[in-house]
């Protein structure tokens, strides 16, 4: 049986319509490939609460308003990851790579330009979907 990941992702996006993406280091699965930042959900935590941890542990920010967006089960050859993907619609803090990953505000209508893992390619149609349709 093929391990199950549980992952809290943020969709932070600022007032200029840039949503946050974090560059993953090359050693990492899926390395050197964009991503929404977040992290492993942990046994004792809500899904909120995981998504409010981990951006603050990887990115620095406080997440004050976030909302569901989706949920997405993504099998790749090694392992299954489930993605609970959130809205953060209010934050403070300023974005630093805690964890010495490259960050970028990127703007919504360049994302499909960027190389992300496969999983993240629903969250992106989502998104431009919501925003620039």
């Amino acid at each position: 049986m093929k391990k199950r990941l549980q992952v809290a992702v943020a969709i932070i996006v600022n007032n200029d319509e840039q949503v946050l993406i974090a560059r993953r280091h090359a050693h990492q699965h899926q390395g050197d490939l964009w991503e929404f930042p977040g992290g492993k959900r942990e046994a004792n935590e809500t899904r909120l609460e995981a998504v409010q941890r981990e951006i603050h542990e990887e990115v620095g920010l406080q997440v004050e308003q976030a909302e569901p967006l989706m949920q997405i089960i993504h099998d790749y050859p090694e392992l299954q990851v489930e993605l609970d993907v959130w809205l953060v619609s209010e934050f403070s803090g300023e974005a630093t790579g805690k964890e010495g990953q490259p960050l970028v505000w990127c703007p919504l209508a360049e994302l499909s330009a960027r190389e992300f893992p496969a999983a993240n390619m629903q969250i992106i149609e989502r998104l431009t979907n919501l925003y620039l349709v």
